[in-house]
């Protein structure tokens, strides 16, 4: 089992990337193999960091040679994965949806299919657009035919669509409490699910 912590946010040791490794640490607590990516750090690697449609169908090419390369054969692989983003004028940040249109080609390969994922969103100021970033996170995923939880967990609580909350995040116990359910769910879906995903 594979959950990956997706990170769209250019701030390593923020927010964001502070609920990812929570949900990461009890996805590997119950059983799973871990990794988190910062997808300001891969794209940094390309010569251009977000699509230009350089070719149709997309066959992937400008990923030739970069880490988004080497990322998009992980991604190909996982069961789950968390996709953690701040909220930027609304809506998920520049950087992941980058990331998410620069993986295109995997689209057409139906590669996401199947995989389990949940979105984490974080404002800075309360009703500061969550519920729209994650939204935005959903949408691209459904695109994708990626499998969709929310935070809602028996052993947990009732959860919504995702982790929202406002920052900061360390100390938050409602998210945290959120993002550990939103974790289990990936997890134990992710599991039960794992016959719709033979390579």
């Amino acid at each position: 089992m594979l959950i990956l912590g997706i990170s769209g946010s250019p701030n390593n040791k923020g927010n964001t990337a502070y609920m990812l490794n929570l949900g990461l640490a009890e996805a590997a607590r119950l059983g799973a193999e871990t990794k988190f990516i910062n997808v300001s750090e891969v794209l940094d690697t390309c010569d251009t960091p977000f699509c230009t449609s350089c070719s149709k169908p997309c066959a992937g090419i400008c990923l030739e040679g970069t880490a988004m390369a080497d990322v998009s054969e992980l991604v190909q692989k996982a069961d789950g994965i968390i996709f953690g983003t701040p909220v930027y004028f609304g809506t998920m940040s520049a950087q992941l949806k980058a990331f998410f249109d620069k993986l295109r080609h995997l689209r057409a390969q139906f590669a996401l299919c199947n995989i389990v994922g949940g979105a984490m969103a974080v404002g800075h100021s309360e009703y500061g657009g969550e519920e729209q970033a994650m939204s935005a996170v959903r949408d691209a995923m459904l695109v994708y035919g990626m499998t969709i939880v929310g935070n809602t967990h028996p052993e947990v609580g009732t959860g919504h669509g995702g982790v929202g909350l406002t920052d900061p995040a360390e100390g938050n116990k409602g998210a945290e409490k959120s993002m550990i359910a939103m974790a289990r769910r990936i997890y134990e879906v992710a599991k039960a699910t794992q016959e719709l995903r033979q390579r």
